[in-house]
């Protein structure tokens, strides 16, 4: 017996595809030859209207809606900079192995699951699929640190059960809160 998660939600999480960031040339002609910014190692963002407004061009595979635990820290808290508002929001998801692996989001080669830091939620729903809190992008909230915890369930052939999902946004705006 592996367990099962309690209070169950379902997320909808779009995980960011790598290889594809990786391989895109976003600006064509331009100086970039890879969506991925070279120091930053995150996917670039590019003024595509030349407003001064940059755009990210991350890719990222389908959705896919994953049951789970909400453990909300804090949402949407204000967070005001000389440069405006940015609100601060954290969420720690809770996931059974057993939903990850009957989902195919695990490898099989090296047992690691397959969420991972960049990945971002995208809403949370209820077990009947209606539509609970959908997350604005931006800011959005993306995985920071994806940690298994709850090793040893099981008399016969002890497994691990639980993977925890720390989600924080990414700041708007600029400078040091006021």
């Amino acid at each position: 017996m592996r367990g099962r998660v309690i209070f169950a939600f379902l997320i909808e999480l779009c995980r960011l595809d790598t290889r594809a960031n990786a391989l895109t040339d976003p600006d064509g002609p331009g100086p970039l030859g890879s969506g991925y910014d070279p120091d930053f190692k995150e996917p670039v963002t590019i003024d595509l209207a030349g407003d001064g407004v940059g755009t990210s061009v991350r890719l990222e595979y389908p959705p896919v809606q994953i049951p789970c635990q909400v453990e909300p820290a804090v949402f949407e808290a204000l967070r005001e900079f000389p440069s405006g508002n940015a609100p601060r929001s954290a969420v720690t998801l809770v996931f059974h192995f057993k939903d990850l692996e009957r989902l195919g989001l695990v490898d099989l080669a090296t047992g690691d699951a397959l969420v991972r830091p960049g990945d971002r939620l995208n809403a949370i729903f209820d077990r009947t699929g209606v539509l609970v809190q959908a997350i604005r992008t931006p800011p959005g909230l993306y995985v920071t640190e994806a940690r298994i915890a709850g090793f040893g369930l099981g008399l016969v052939r002890p497994r691990r059960n639980l993977l925890l999902v720390s989600f924080s946004d990414r700041a708007l705006g600029a400078g040091r809160e006021v």
